[in-house]
């Protein structure tokens, strides 16, 4: 059975990245929607559920909030940037707005290292672009690391496998970023790493076969990211596609059988 590490979506334009380095890491990620339930996590069979930054305050009248029960399906979660301030606030911990914006690069302080900063240097550059930061440890939590502007930049509830970053380990920008990502993974999800495209392309094409069966195919080809990837898995399918009509550009196909 394949493993999934669950992505929350909460408006960031790093989101895709996340779930990106995921894969990169031979981890399959799925992105779900920020209000999506515990119960559907859960259903899912997730291995861990990493919380995306974004754009809003936490102190935003619509805010997006998570289901707070995903704190107790028993799987690791790692906050970042939004994602660690929603920990603090859900968690009973503090968060307050920043006098100033930080964005870009800042020099991270580790005197802690646990699972999450195995094999990390004790100084790093990491990029940040918050404008709220955690201020009081929820119960349980413990600070691993500092910046010039948060005393609270990399916090642990070891015990409960909650992780919360206050900046971006998934851009380039930020030093050993995706070496933070795998041993979330690896040492504390505890993931295989046996995930690979291939195989990704291959169960799709099946589930593809399995429901269309011996009816029609109707693609509307948009020629963006995702219209463009399912046609391809179809033609992978369906080799020989007609397009029997055009509309501005998108195109309306069916398998020539």
């Amino acid at each position: 059975m394949t493993q999934v590490v669950a992505v929350l979506d909460f408006g960031s334009q790093y989101t895709q990245v996340i779930a990106r380095r995921i894969r990169e890491c031979k981890v399959y990620s799925r992105i779900y929607p920020y209000n999506t339930t515990a119960g559907q996590l859960k259903k899912d069979g997730v291995q861990g559920i990493i919380l995306s930054g974004g754009p809003s305050s936490v102190f935003a009248e619509d805010a997006p909030i998570p289901d707070k029960k995903i704190f107790n399906i028993g799987v690791p979660v790692l906050g970042v940037c939004y994602g660690i301030q929603l920990m603090g606030f859900l968690l009973r911990g503090k968060v307050e707005k920043s006098e100033q914006r930080e964005y870009g690069h800042g020099i991270l302080n580790i005197y802690k290292k646990g699972r999450l900063l195995r094999g990390l240097k004790k100084q790093i550059r990491v990029w940040n672009s918050h404008g709220d930061k955690l201020i009081r440890l929820p119960l349980g939590f413990k600070s691993l690391a500092s910046t010039e502007n948060s005393s609270f930049a990399i916090i642990e509830d070891a015990k409960k496998n909650y992780y919360g970053l206050q900046f971006h380990p998934e851009v380039y920008h930020t030093e050993q970023g995706m070496k933070i990502i795998q041993n979330f993974l690896y040492r504390i999800c505890r993931c295989r790493g046996d995930w690979s495209m291939a195989d990704y392309v291959i169960r799709s094409i099946t589930a593809i076969r399995e429901t269309v069966g011996d009816k029609r195919v109707i693609l509307g080809l948009s020629g963006g990211v995702d219209s463009s990837v399912a046609a391809v898995l179809i033609h992978e399918q369906f080799p020989h596609l007609l397009i029997n009509k055009y509309t501005r550009g998108n195109c309306a196909c069916q398998p020539d059988n």
